[in-house]
């Protein structure tokens, strides 16, 4: 990695749509809509505590991190979690550290929302478990859930103190409150 970026974070909600969409675009392709993660959320909006955006020194836009409400669906009910993702640095800036610090902002927003009283939910993505390893993220439980659509059971990955206490069989899809 180069020299690490210096970024401003900022609340997504800040940023125009259009503009989150571009960077999406640019990140993933425009036919990103097709991706089994989609699914997972569909019909969901992203929250907005856990979902930032990077500014460059030159206040550019080149990144952002969504954070979204899901559920484990299983045969007792729906147990609630928090899907990461997308994790989308525009192409240029990749590996300069803008991931990195969205991730690490996610992470501490998490810890600090959870200390202040709220309630600490396990987290899912689907990634590179040698990428998203350094903030605690798995498959060690994950084996027994499921996608909507095609997915690498390795690359379904999980992190959370609740994890342990989640089923260990389910299907994961919109949270259903």
């Amino acid at each position: 990695m180069s020299h690490a970026a210096t970024a401003t974070l900022i609340p997504l909600e800040a940023v125009d749509p259009g503009m989150i969409e571009a960077v999406l675009d640019r990140a993933f392709g425009a036919d990103r809509h097709a991706r089994t993660a989609y699914r997972i959320r569909e019909g969901m909006d992203w929250l907005p505590g856990l979902s930032l955006a990077a500014l460059d020194d030159h206040d550019m836009l080149v990144g952002t991190i969504q954070c979204w409400p899901i559920a484990l669906q299983t045969k007792q009910g729906q147990v609630p979690l928090v899907m990461v993702g997308p994790v989308a640095v525009v192409p240029e800036r990749q590996g300069e550290g803008f991931g990195v610090g969205l991730m690490s902002a996610m992470i501490a927003e998490d810890a600090r929302l959870a200390a202040s009283g709220g309630r600490a939910l396990p987290q899912v993505l689907i990634g590179d478990a040698d990428y998203y390893g350094r903030w605690g993220f798995s498959a060690a439980l994950t084996g027994g859930w499921r996608c909507p659509g095609p997915f690498e059971q390795h690359r379904l990955l999980a992190r959370g103190t609740a994890l342990a206490a989640m089923p260990a069989v389910g299907m994961l899809g919109p949270w259903e409150g």
